[in-house]
């Protein structure tokens, strides 16, 4: 057996380890008027190593290029990202001893820049999102390295029939709950990988569970869906870690039954509901998933049905003190949350089967 194939082999073993010691992230019970009927329920991806749900992407991205002969003992990794993909691969790729280098807009959050360096990563800013990957291939070429590629890798890196991916967690996480098998699942999509592996996961299950997505404004996900047109472009998204100015790779329309825009100004208010009914601070990405799962939880209301429904809280908010967090800078950007924190407070105190319209 050569030396690289036996470097590879430990590096395979010293992924299974690192999943092995990260215990599985929690489950939280939303509070919900208890007369409604309806269950919500938040898993913290937070609480992973790296502090984000990218954590199991990046070990699934990582695992896939070792297993795959890509990546050997003096491979340069790089990556195209808007922050917490990569992360969560500079702390793998010092697990492994490699050099990474995180390709990131300008407009990437100084917290996350600072996690990606001292991990041991290197940053390389380009001025917008769409620069992001041919910038991350470039460097790859020129260093005889590794573009690990999550926009493209990201539904086949991941085993999305089991394999502790983030869909059987959440059901054996449910099994003993009041309504086990949620009537929703909802997530918002950066490389679109989420959505697909538990979407396709409850396929494989037999569950009849739906799959929604928050979509920021600026993102193309919701009008290729809607029009079934993986073509189409827009702006790109204000909301960091989610929405995408092109339909990546990774994203499976076909197995999404729902995609709804968010306003920005009502994700970052709904981050700061989030953080006051569970204590824990998250991300804008989380207030997007929010707004949808409020939605729907009130039209299960209004339908008198009972059940449940999962969203995510996909990091903390630590990582945007000096943006989303800080009021002069959101005012600054021009959003005005008041009307929608009002809004959010309203709607979760009114009366069963009547929660205010206004969404």
């Amino acid at each position: 057996m050569t030396s690289t194939r036996s470097w590879v082999n430990h590096a395979v073993r010293q992924l299974h380890a690192d999943a092995t010691r990260s215990a599985d992230t929690h489950l939280l019970h939303f509070p919900l008027p208890r007369a409604w009927g309806v269950d919500l329920y938040v898993k913290d991806e937070s609480s992973h190593p790296t502090g984000s749900l990218k954590h199991r992407l990046a070990r699934s991205l990582f695992l896939y290029g070792l297993v795959g002969g890509r990546i050997g003992p003096e491979t340069t990794v790089t990556e195209a990202s808007s922050g917490s993909t990569a992360v969560s691969e500079a702390y793998f790729a010092r697990l492994l001893g490699l050099p990474f280098v995180a390709v990131v807009p300008t407009s990437t959050s100084r917290r996350k820049i600072e996690l990606i360096e001292e991990y041991g990563g290197r940053c390389a800013m380009v001025a917008t999102a769409g620069e992001v990957y041919a910038e991350a291939q470039r460097i790859a070429d020129d260093t005889g390295g590794y573009y690990l590629d999550q926009f493209g890798n990201a539904a086949v890196a991941t085993d999305w029939r089991g394999n502790n991916n983030i869909a059987c967690s959440i059901y054996e996480q449910m099994a003993a709950e009041p309504h086990p098998e949620p009537a929703w699942i909802v997530v918002g999509a950066g490389t679109g990988g989420t959505c697909a592996t538990i979407a396709r996961y409850a396929r494989y299950h037999g569950a009849d569970t739906r799959i929604a997505v928050g979509d920021p404004e600026g993102s193309a996900y919701e009008q290729a869906w809607r029009t079934d047109d993986r073509t189409v472009t827009a702006a790109g998204s204000r909301i960091e870690g989610i929405g995408r100015p092109r339909v990546e790779q990774s994203f499976l329309p076909e197995v999404v039954d729902l995609v709804r825009t968010v306003p920005d100004a009502a994700s970052i208010a709904a981050m700061h509901v989030v953080r006051e009914q569970l204590g824990v601070a998250p991300g804008p990405s989380t207030g997007t998933n929010f707004v949808v799962a409020l939605d729907l939880v009130e039209q299960m209301v209004e339908r008198g049905e009972q059940g449940s429904v999962v969203t995510l809280l996909c990091d903390r908010g630590e990582r945007y003190a000096d943006t989303y967090y800080d009021p002069t800078w959101v005012q600054a950007q021009g959003f005005d949350t008041a009307p929608w924190l009002d809004r959010l407070r309203a709607r979760l105190s009114s009366q069963p089967g009547s929660p205010p319209r206004g969404r």
